[in-house]
């Protein structure tokens, strides 16, 4: 297989194609399969009756980056602990909402992030962007006076592989990865076999950054993904350093872990943070 690949790349370096072509031309294949975004806001926080501020962060590199924050003053005062969400790869930040003010309720403060090039953001959507993005977030929640022992990473789908670049020797409460995967070449292997791994590359890879997670680890995967391949999450948790725990909900595929998991699922989560920082 490998072999076979060599030649490929060779007869379209032999055309006029370089390297540094063929690589970029597979970035861009890669990145426009992987990222789906939605442009502008579907559904607004008015709409939900819940009180959310539009921030406008610049990441390190200059790009303008959009989110909601959710102050979780529900109970009369402001949290003393705060989730930054880092969502998949479809749609925007306003999808995200309904999910986010159940978090808030836990007594949190959250963040949801559009990557760029999604929602409000301004950008192109890449995987490089996407970790500078997720930087941002973070930093703004330090800013607004949270420890970062206080802070919560949650990354879901793609945003579980953002959650690992980031979360990598921070200082954190801990980490929420759900229905997350080890890398995009080990997606690819289960689509199109070695050839296509081999071509897609080293992207996304949580495998190989996940040992340098300090902070706690709560793990969530539906046992009927149809995207994330099961498997993938476990594997993830297999190569993850303790303290570290796995949740399997029964019957959930790679949409509805939330509502298939029910009362239960928001349960776990409020266990985690409650464990991992003390309100």
């Amino acid at each position: 297989m490998q072999k076979m690949l060599v030649v490929v790349i060779g007869c379209l370096i032999a055309i006029g194609i370089s390297y540094a072509m063929l690589n970029s031309l597979v970035d861009a294949l890669v990145e426009g399969v992987v990222f789906q975004p939605t442009p502008g806001v579907d559904l607004s926080p008015e709409e939900l009756g819940i009180d959310a501020e539009d921030v406008y962060l610049t990441a390190d590199d200059g790009v303008a980056i959009h989110g909601f924050y959710l102050p979780g003053t529900s109970l009369g005062r402001m949290p003393a602990r705060a989730v930054l969400f880092l969502h998949g790869n479809a749609g925007n930040a306003s999808h995200r909402l309904p999910i986010a003010v159940k978090l808030m309720r836990l007594d949190c403060a959250v963040l949801v992030l559009d990557y760029r090039g999604y929602g409000l953001s301004e950008g192109r959507p890449s995987e490089r962007g996407s970790y500078r993005d997720a930087r941002a977030g973070f930093a703004h929640l330090i800013d607004r006076g949270f420890a970062s022992r206080a802070i919560v990473i949650f990354g879901r789908s793609l945003g579980g592989a953002v959650a690992v670049d980031l979360a990598q020797d921070r200082d954190l409460a801990g980490v929420i990865l759900e229905s997350t995967f080890t890398s995009i070449a080990d997606i690819a292997r289960g689509i199109g076999g070695p050839i296509m791994s081999l071509m897609v590359g080293r992207r996304f890879e949580s495998i190989r950054k996940i040992s340098r997670v300090r902070a706690p680890l709560l793990f969530l995967h539906g046992d009927r993904d149809e995207v994330i391949d099961y498997d993938l999450g476990r594997r993830l948790f297999d190569a993850a350093p303790e303290p570290k725990d796995f949740e399997t909900i029964l019957g959930a595929g790679h949409n509805d872990t939330a509502m298939i998991g029910g009362r239960a699922y928001f349960e776990r989560i409020r266990r985690f943070i409650d464990a991992a920082a003390p309100s």
